[in-house]
């Protein structure tokens, strides 16, 4: 029995596309930019001829509108899941790692140090994001065995997960790096859960800045 998981990295935000970009967590809680807008179109065309039989997303908002508009073809209604909320990133909220790295430079190294044990100060590290969303998205694919599901999360979110199946540990994650709307394609046969396709991203080649 193959169960099949589309997980995608929300469309693009302002604070994503900022130069340099502007960390954004779950205290702030922004509407997806324009291109993040067309970059769920296109990834709703590329994937509306592949079934999916059930839509979950974290309930922050570029989340919600990302999933509204890629499960539109297949008649499903997102379904928002707490434990897919983004890393609360803690008073880094808004800032560039320049900025922080001046402001804040001994937790900024010990953070890139290890990110898995020593997390945002105030908020989560990798680690904390790893043990909900790995518990949430392993319950979803044990309740929809067989099934197709499309899951619209978040960076922090999708990489940790990622990362521990590709056999890394949390303090690795940023070595997994996802596009706005890249597609990870997780499949479970038996007991074996693998990640067939990570971070897709040439349907997205044709959606201009």
């Amino acid at each position: 029995m193959k169960t099949v998981l589309y997980l995608i990295r929300h469309g693009a935000t302002e604070a994503n596309l900022a130069r340099p970009p502007r960390l954004q967590g779950r205290r702030h809680n922004p509407p997806l930019a324009a291109l993040g807008v067309r970059q769920a179109e296109a990834t709703r065309d590329f994937l509306a001829i592949r079934p999916i039989d059930h839509c979950y997303c974290s309930p922050l908002l570029r989340a919600v509108q990302t999933a509204s508009i890629v499960a539109a073809p297949h008649g499903v209604s997102p379904q928002p899941v707490e434990s897919l909320t983004e890393c609360d990133v803690g008073r880094w909220e808004g800032l560039d790692w320049q900025s922080i790295r001046t402001l804040d430079p001994e937790v900024y190294d010990r953070f890139m140090a290890n990110p898995g044990q020593f997390g945002y100060p105030e908020g989560e590290s990798f680690g904390d994001v790893f043990r909900r969303v790995s518990t949430a998205l392993e319950e979803l694919l044990t309740s929809h065995a067989g099934e197709a599901i499309l899951v619209v999360a978040h960076h922090v979110v999708n990489r940790t997960y990622l990362a521990g199946l590709l056999g890394l540990t949390p303090d690795q994650a940023r070595q997994v790096t996802l596009d706005n709307c890249g597609i990870s394609l997780v499949v479970r046969e038996g007991a074996t859960t693998t990640v067939n396709t990570l971070n897709a991203a040439f349907h997205l080649q044709g959606v201009a800045a």
